[in-house]
């Protein structure tokens, strides 16, 4: 039994240590998706050593030290995502219409043709804007059937599982599709008009991610999120990314994200909304996003019923309310930062100077 726990003790600490690596290959990556799930593992290894271990041994009191020590590490990372952490998004106090915004992001799953749910949920919930993923033709045909309600629309229908739409009931500006990393993975940007007049600069996202079939290492992933992110940093704008970044919220590359970006999180000190995998209850981390400046404040958030997909839609309706959220702050970046950061659009050969930025 000593032999047994103390290999798994062993497996848990490399897996724990691993992305503290900061390597991009997949594998190292991938250790950032299931931190809850080694949560949960540690808990049990915990119980399982304080029961079938001798306390007298010495070996013992190593193996519960490096089990807490994990358990401790991982919870660091997912407990702002839980109700006992201190929100980062107020709590919307005002009822103007003209400034409310609502969003669903929706990764629809190419292959999936269960196009009627999510149309059901549109119709439902109203939102001002649907941006889907993975969408290709036969999504944008079915999808079509809301431009009499939502009449401004971005189309970008791709049979790659890069295909990416917009449908908006507001006004689109200045939009653009690009494609700032790879030649065949694209990004919407605009400037969404609100019924107040105010322009919201939007990014719609969805990078590759890191993995064995598609790119070994999470490089181009993150280079599209920092260049984002620099092309954000010290705008006054009022400013919303969202879509599938392939990330999960509270891993190190989008904690760098938000960092250099200055953008807020309403997830944090709500919930983690997992909205991957919809299939499989036990293994599901937040890989679906919106992040927002502080001239918004959060009406609420939620994950809608499955479509199909191996993703849940997340459907965010936000306020805009500039004086009540002047004084919201999200995470500060440091030197290591900026260097970490610099180091990863080298590496692409990219710029901020590629990301458009509607409304300046």
């Amino acid at each position: 039994m000593l032999l047994s726990l103390g290999f798994a003790t062993f497996l848990l600490v490399l897996v724990t240590l691993l992305p503290v690596w900061r390597h991009p290959h997949w594998l190292v990556r991938g250790m950032d998706f299931p931190r809850m799930q080694f949560a949960v593992l540690a808990i049990i290894l915990l119980l399982a050593e304080l029961i079938f271990l001798d306390s007298g041994h010495q070996t013992t009191w190593v193996l519960l030290a490096l089990t807490m020590s994990c358990l401790a590490w991982q919870l660091w990372w997912i407990l702002p995502y839980t109700s006992l952490w201190t929100v980062e998004v107020l709590t919307a106090n005002e009822c103007k219409a003209d400034c409310h915004l609502s969003i669903i992001t929706s990764n629809v799953l190419t292959p999936n043709r269960n196009a009627k749910a999510l149309i059901a949920l549109v119709r439902k919930h109203t939102p001002d804007v649907l941006v889907t993923l993975e969408s290709d033709q036969w999504w944008q045909d079915q999808l079509d059937t809301l431009q009499s309600e939502m009449p401004y629309s971005i189309k970008c229908p791709l049979d790659n599982l890069y295909g990416m739409h917009v449908y908006s009931r507001l006004p689109l500006e200045e939009a653009e599709i690009q494609f700032l990393v790879e030649d065949d993975v694209p990004s919407i940007h605009a400037l969404l008009r609100l019924k107040s007049g105010d322009g919201v600069r939007v990014h719609f996202l969805h990078p590759a991610p890191p993995s064995p079939t598609e790119n070994p290492e999470s490089a181009e992933r993150d280079a599209e999120l920092v260049m984002v992110a620099h092309s954000i940093e010290n705008s006054n704008q009022p400013i919303i990314v969202t879509g599938d970044l392939n990330d999960v919220a509270w891993s190190a590359t989008t904690r760098l994200f938000r960092k250099l970006s200055g953008l807020l999180d309403p997830r944090v000190g709500r919930g983690m909304f997992n909205t991957f995998h919809a299939g499989l209850p036990f293994v599901r981390w937040p890989l679906d996003h919106l992040f927002h400046s502080e001239h918004f404040t959060l009406r609420s958030i939620q994950r809608l019923p499955p479509i199909g997909s191996d993703h849940f839609a997340l459907l965010t309706e936000l306020s805009f309310t500039p004086q009540q959220g002047e004084d919201q702050q999200g995470l500060e970046a440091d030197n290591s930062d900026s260097c970490w950061a610099n180091a990863i659009v080298k590496s692409k050969n990219v710029s901020r100077a590629d990301v458009p930025k509607p409304g300046e």
